[in-house]
């Protein structure tokens, strides 16, 4: 939905926001790529945690090339005092490999003679570059007119009534440079920088409910509510086990039903095997001589071939 009063939403939260915090100075004698690694750290913390960072990297490094080839870990233990450690590490490292291989080298000024829209452009190729790390690197260094949005200042935006829902799920503040005039654009952009960090550390504490609502005192509905915790899963329902043998049969008796019976075992049910009985040799059959007397028939001899070869008389 189009918010009508924007501009006059927008000034209400400056006059909030200078009632609680002090403008910080811009520091003048940084390159661009030096800026570039500033923002880096910067986005989600205090300027002057990120500020302790950074001097610690440049102090405790060779250069930025041996930051480049350190792991996210060890970044992450170098800028442990902000509070998001890890996502900066994570942007310093990405950020540092894509301009590496991009010039082969860390140096970034002739961005400076080119228009500010394609110096942007440019920025917004690298691997590990924000909208805000853009931002402030095009108000810093470029000389450009962008107020860097952090991700509290988007939330705080969204829920005063600045920014609609696409406006807020698309990253984007519109009117923000326009209500902002340029020469009040570091200072203010210091101002909500800082009121970004306050959101986003912590948007459901008292003091983040406390600042909205002065900007805002009918925004109570609008406000962050913490999600409620996830139901656990309801655990499988046990499988019943069917008793066996003896647990059984008492099962049984306690349930007036006849234990069943008992599957027969191999050895009593099933009779052994008994050897078939040998048929006696068949007796001879007797043959009656002449003489009237028996003898046993015996079996006729053949006459072999060879005999009957040599009894013929030669021709």
């Amino acid at each position: 939905m189009a918010t009508p009063n924007r501009a006059t939403l927008i000034n209400r939260t400056l006059k909030v926001v200078k009632k609680h915090y002090k403008p910080v100075p811009a520091v003048k004698d940084r390159t661009l790529f030096e800026h570039l690694m500033f923002a880096c750290l910067l986005e989600n913390s205090p300027h002057e945690v990120a500020e302790q960072v950074f001097s610690t990297l440049k102090e405790n490094y060779f250069d930025w090339n041996e930051v480049r080839v350190s792991t996210i870990r060890e970044l992450s233990e170098v800028s442990k005092p902000l509070f998001d450690s890890a996502d900066a590490a994570a942007r310093l490292k990405q950020t540092l490999h894509s301009v590496f291989e991009g010039i082969y080298q860390f140096d970034l000024e002739t961005l400076k003679k080119q228009n500010i829209g394609q110096s942007a452009k440019q920025l917004q190729k690298l691997n590990g570059s924000t909208p805000f790390v853009i931002a402030y690197v095009t108000q810093m260094a470029l000389g450009g007119h962008s107020i860097p949005v952090n991700n509290g200042l988007l939330i705080a935006m969204h829920v005063v009534g600045v920014i609609s829902d696409n406006e807020f799920k698309t990253r984007t503040v519109p009117g923000l440079e326009r209500t902002i005039s340029k020469s009040k654009g570091i200072e203010v952009g210091s101002l909500l920088h800082q009121l970004g960090v306050e959101i986003g550390r912590n948007p459901y504490g008292p003091h983040a409910r406390k600042l909205l609502l002065e900007i805002d005192p009918k925004c109570k509905d609008r406000l962050p509510k913490r999600k409620p915790p996830e139901p656990p899963a309801p655990l499988p329902k046990p499988v019943p086990v069917e008793p066996k043998g003896k647990a059984a049969a008492k099962d049984a008796k306690k349930k007036g039903a006849k234990p069943a019976a008992a599957a027969p075992t191999a050895k009593k049910d099933v009779p052994a095997r008994v050897p078939a009985k040998k048929k006696p040799p068949a007796k001879p059959v007797k043959r009656t001589t002449k003489a009237g007397t028996k003898s046993p028939t015996k079996p006729a001899k053949k006459k072999s071939t060879t005999t009957k070869l040599t009894k013929r008389k030669p021709k």
